[in-house]
């Protein structure tokens, strides 16, 4: 397990420091976890936003339409579940040492990415290796 490092103000990930460094993965560490704080926030307020909407409207299409809403926030509530997994699957990944490499090949994902992306498992070249898998076999039409 990586010890807490505290990091200088300001900090940010740069190239001139060793790849994955103890700053590094405090830096990605506390930026998962602030990301999955806010997704909690948003889930519980989703929730209290459900528990006060009034199901009982009398005309049919506010009805509708809150039923419709309803069904929106919980699609968006189980996206949000989904990816609070993967923030706690890198934040193991950081804890033992794994966080920034490739699954595939074990390269480097890189800075860039992982700030983009700091969920990320795959390099950019092995994230589109499986795209394009994807798009050349799981579109063809089923014979």
């Amino acid at each position: 397990m990586p010890k807490i490092t505290t990091l200088p103000e300001e900090y940010k990930p740069s190239k001139d420091e060793e790849y994955m460094c103890e700053n590094q993965l405090e830096y990605f560490r506390q930026k998962l976890l602030q990301w999955k704080s806010s997704l909690l926030m948003e889930s519980q307020e989703t929730l209290n936003h459900l528990k006060e909407e009034n199901a009982n409207e009398a005309d049919f299409n506010d009805r509708a339409s809150s039923e419709t809403e309803r069904t929106f926030e919980l699609r968006t509530r189980d996206r949000s579940r989904k990816l609070q997994e993967k923030i706690d699957e890198a934040l193991k990944r950081i804890q033992n040492r794994e966080y920034g490499y490739c699954e595939e090949t074990g390269d480097p994902i890189g800075i860039r990415r992982l700030e983009a992306r700091p969920i990320a498992t795959l390099c950019i070249e092995a994230q589109m290796r499986h795209e394009n898998y994807e798009k050349n076999h799981l579109d063809e039409p089923q014979s």
